[in-house]
């Protein structure tokens, strides 16, 4: 049976700034994702990531640096492609917005939005925040800033600009969204789109004049223009795979007009872009839309959002040093409610990091390993039926967890398959068994249930799923034990 594909993108972040936990939230919830089509259903998985290295805040921070722009985003984006080994990453594909290959297809893209109609020049005034890359109207400004930049000045640019007939495809994402009733997850945040699109659209800016803002890609057959940053930025998602020129690549992983195949993971703040902006383009550009849409919430911190200003910044490669890759994919995953705001303190993570992991699934792993070690090998058996059942329903609810993106009840239903195992050894008390036979059968289903929990984790904790796994040996018909390092140290 040949595998089916399946397409996953991050959003690019924007280099200018370093990595922190916001983003570390989405591209691990996509590793997630990933993992479980590749590893537990046997897809052929394209992830894709990268950088948005063009616009306007990227040259203000080079210059502000004392660094060419070209030199100033290799380094930031080597930080982000770090992430790879700090989170334990499996993408396949690592986009640079200032990849020759990349700046071509958008060239394309923008040829065949133009040829369209879809592309016109105007004198413009608008007001314009630094901070989003992005046109504000009154309506969406508190006290005259955007709430999500309060600490910018919201700039007035008037100037000669192409623009996107974005308000030509009000029914036509209208229409997309009723044919896909899933198509942006949660269903409030698909509401939302809903309201703004129906409230009527508005044509928005696809350039700046390189004169003040050189940094972009030039618009073709006008040097006197280069592209807006999210115009170009967005096109990754289809560059990635090879377009224009690999149709046939293209088509087996984002999919066709009948059966559009692409999964997208954005925060709440690219909503508009993610869901309205860059599927009218894709129209404009004749090409099939995304199938859908998860929009995860904020990462605050302490309570509060999270500013360089405030220096309430929480830094991924410290949670890491400090705690080990695998705590922080779970606390991400299990203590966050994937669609909504969450929270980071140190003690908070601290205390889930005990609970779950070093006194939960460590301690279990380290019990039933010692008491495989103890008895040399083990016949392999049949599993006991109650705890077959109990495997199996684990299964079932981890799937249906996963399917709807439901990190945290998944790792849930699989720690309640640990705490299972955990009242399982207490109460057969295989140490106080004197016949070889009760003794042996009793430490066999325990292993039985930590090498499934090995299996189950393997999306979300994948290098603690290893570790079980290289410490379980079946060879033929018997099965040993031997202990390796502790999982999750005791840090208290």
């Amino acid at each position: 049976m040949e595998k089916k594909n399946f397409y996953i993108t991050t959003t690019l972040p924007y280099v200018n700034a370093s990595p922190h936990i916001g983003f570390a939230l989405e591209i691990v919830q996509a590793d997630a994702i990933a993992r479980y089509h590749r590893d537990f259903l046997g897809e052929r998985v394209i992830f894709n990531t990268g950088t948005d290295e063009h616009g306007q805040k990227i040259y203000r921070n080079a210059g502000e640096a004392g660094k060419e722009v070209k030199v100033y985003v290799d380094e930031k984006a080597a930080e982000f492609d770090k992430l790879r080994s700090a989170l334990n990453l499996s993408y396949t594909n690592f986009v640079r917005t200032t990849d020759m290959h990349h700046i071509s297809a958008v060239e394309e893209f923008w040829g065949r939005c133009d040829a369209k109609g879809d592309i016109y020049k105007k004198n413009y005034q608008i007001k314009y925040c630094v901070g989003c890359e992005l046109e504000k109207t009154e309506s969406e400004l508190i006290d005259g800033t955007c709430p999500i930049h309060p600490n910018l000045k919201i700039e007035v640019i008037e100037e000669e600009n192409y623009f996107f007939r974005f308000s030509k495809y009000q029914k036509p994402l209208l229409d997309l969204y009723e044919k896909y009733h899933d198509f942006v997850l949660p269903s409030h945040r698909l509401t939302e789109i809903k309201n703004f699109v129906s409230a009527g659209l508005q044509d928005f800016s696809v350039s700046r004049l390189k004169l003040k803002m050189p940094w972009g890609v030039p618009v073709p057959g006008d040097d006197d223009h280069v592209m807006y940053v999210w115009f170009d930025a967005l096109v990754n998602y289809v560059s990635t795979l090879g377009w224009p020129e690999d149709q046939e690549n293209f088509e087996r992983f984002w999919g066709t007009n009948e059966h559009p195949n692409a999964l997208q993971v954005a925060g709440k703040d690219n909503l508009r872009q993610q869901s309205a902006m860059w599927q009218a383009m894709l129209m404009s550009a004749g090409l099939p839309t995304s199938r859908q849409i998860l929009i995860h919430g904020f990462v605050n911190s302490n309570g509060q959002k999270m500013s360089k200003s405030l220096g309430n910044v929480v830094d991924p490669f410290e949670v890491v040093e400090k705690y080990g890759t695998d705590a922080l994919r779970f606390w991400l995953l299990h203590d966050l409610v994937p669609f909504e705001d969450g929270d980071f303190t140190w003690d908070k993570f601290d205390k889930s990091y005990h609970a779950n992991l070093a006194n939960g699934l460590g301690n279990f792993a380290a019990r039933v390993l010692a008491l495989g070690e103890g008895l040399h090998e083990m016949k392999n058996r049949e599993i006991s039926k109650d705890v077959a059942e109990k495997i199996e329903e684990t299964k079932k609810k981890m799937a249906a967890a996963l399917d709807g993106f439901k990190f945290h009840e998944a790792l849930s239903a699989i720690w309640n398959l640990i705490g299972f195992g955990d009242g399982y050894v207490n109460e057969k008390k295989p140490w106080a068994a004197s016949d070889r036979e009760e003794k042996e059968k009793a430490v066999f289903d325990m292993v039985a249930i930590l090498d499934n929990v090995a299996v189950m984790i393997e999306s979300f904790l994948p290098g603690t799923a290893e570790k079980i796994t290289k410490s379980i040996i079946w060879e033929g018909g018997s099965v040993k034990t031997k202990r390796g390092e502790l999982l999750f140290t005791r840090l208290r």
